[in-house]
Parts: C-alpha cells; sequence; structure tokens
C-alpha cells in the first residue's frame, strides 16, 4: 500500500503539466491495456491514445516515421530491434508480460476434448494469426509443426492479420477453431492451453520509442506498468 501511495503521489504532481502519449499496443493485450491506462489517466491526468494491431505492423509503421510514443510489443525481438536501430530510447525496455498460447474450440466441453480435435484435426477452418506479422502466429505455426501437423492442416487454415482478428474467425464461427491469446477468452470456455514446451516464450516487452524520449505520459506509463497494482491486473487476465 505504501508503495502504491508513492506511485499515485508522483502521478499526481505531474497532472500538473499533464502530456498526452501515442502508444502502438499489440492486439493480445487490447483490453488490458485500456483498463490500464483508465486507471493510469485517472491518477495521472496523462492522457494515452491507444491504437492495437500487430507487432509485424508496428515495427513497419515506426521505421516509417509513425507518431508513437511507446510500444507495447508482443515479443521481445521487435523493441531489442528498435533499440538496435537508435528508434527506441536505450535502456528503456523491459518485460510487461509474458503470454500463454490456446487452441479454442468452441465445440468442445473440456480441455481435453479441445486438445483431442487439434490431434485429429477435428475442423473445417483452423484460424491463425499470420506468422509473419503475429508473435501469436508465429508461435500457433512452430506447435503445429512441433505436433507434427502443419503440412496437414495448411489447406484448413483461415489466417487473421493479428490475434484480434484471429479471435473474430473463431468467435464469428467462421472457424471451427483456432489458436488465441488465454486473455481473450472467457477462461470458462473450452480451450486447451498450449505447453509452453511447444513454442517459443511468448515474453512481451514494452519500450519508450525515442519520439517518447521526455513525453511524461510515455515515461509515465512505462513505470505504471512496473508497479505492483498494474502487475497484478496483467496477471488477471492469464499473462505471468
Amino acid at each position: 500500500m505504501r508503495a502504491l501511495g508513492f506511485l499515485i503521489a508522483a502521478l499526481s504532481c505531474a497532472a500538473a503539466i499533464a502530456e498526452e502519449a501515442q502508444v502502438a499496443v499489440a492486439a493480445n493485450f487490447a483490453v488490458p491495456a485500456r483498463h490500464l491506462a483508465e486507471a493510469f489517466s485517472a491518477a495521472s491526468g496523462h492522457k494515452l491514445a491507444l491504437s492495437n494491431g500487430s507487432t509485424g505492423k508496428f515495427y513497419a509503421q515506426i521505421r516509417s516515421g509513425a507518431p508513437f510514443h511507446l510500444l507495447l510489443s508482443a515479443d521481445a525481438e521487435t523493441p531489442q530491434r528498435l533499440e538496435a536501430e537508435k528508434l527506441a530510447v536505450e535502456g528503456s525496455r523491459f518485460t510487461y508480460a509474458v503470454g500463454r498460447l490456446v487452441f479454442w474450440s468452441p465445440k468442445s466441453n473440456s480441455a481435453g476434448e479441445a486438445e483431442t480435435r487439434l490431434r485429429n484435426q477435428e475442423f473445417k477452418r483452423l484460424a491463425i494469426a499470420n506468422p509473419k506479422l503475429a508473435p501469436y502466429g508465429a508461435a500457433a505455426k512452430e506447435t503445429l509443426e512441433k505436433l507434427g501437423l502443419w503440412q496437414a492442416v495448411k489447406p484448413k487454415l483461415v489466417q487473421g492479420e493479428n490475434i484480434a482478428q484471429t479471435f473474430q474467425f473463431v468467435a464469428s464461427g467462421n472457424a471451427d477453431a483456432g489458436f488465441v491469446a488465454l486473455s481473450q477468452i472467457d477462461k470458462s470456455a473450452p480451450h486447451w492451453v498450449v505447453s509452453q514446451g511447444l513454442h517459443a516464450p511468448l515474453r512481451q516487452d514494452a519500450v519508450l520509442l525515442t519520439r517518447g524520449a521526455g513525453n511524461a505520459a510515455a515515461s509515465g506509463f512505462l513505470d505504471y506498468l512496473r508497479s505492483a497494482p498494474a502487475r497484478e491486473r496483467i496477471r488477471s487476465y492469464g499473462y505471468e
């Protein structure tokens, strides 16, 4: 509680010179980011404009001069690359969440049944995010390859530009099943949490972009993401 009090006091002091920051947010983290931004803005007076999308597209946009101050990536490699290219502030990068990939099959009644449906390919269409643009899509492809299913399911694949679109494919019934983020689904929904041994860890890093250097809203939100209340809320969405 004392730490929270100090954090709120610090944020309140900054409210007198409130600023606005443009934040690029990985699609899987859209809902948590919105709630965290609301709490941060209420305490600090700063404003955050959130844009949700695929990490790969954000990388291309930032390299082309998009006016983002902060990136909440779906991987660790993209922020590291931006730092190396002098497009991000050195030393500002840190892991704000570790995601979990799930196989979601609404027609299943249990996690075991969902896993069986996957292994037996009991679906007409399988949704995954584009592996070239979205880290969760790359993890889905790696999982299918390790299970020896990739070649067999390729004709059934429906690819979303990002994990949010992938989720919509399954939710709308345009795909019978799909690989999505644990944070996106109702925990009571039938799903199989993919073993972390089947894909590289989904470590998600945040980084202050060079355009955000000196922006109190951007640096303040980064500090807030490290706070105990923010960490607790992030975990509540299924992240580690």
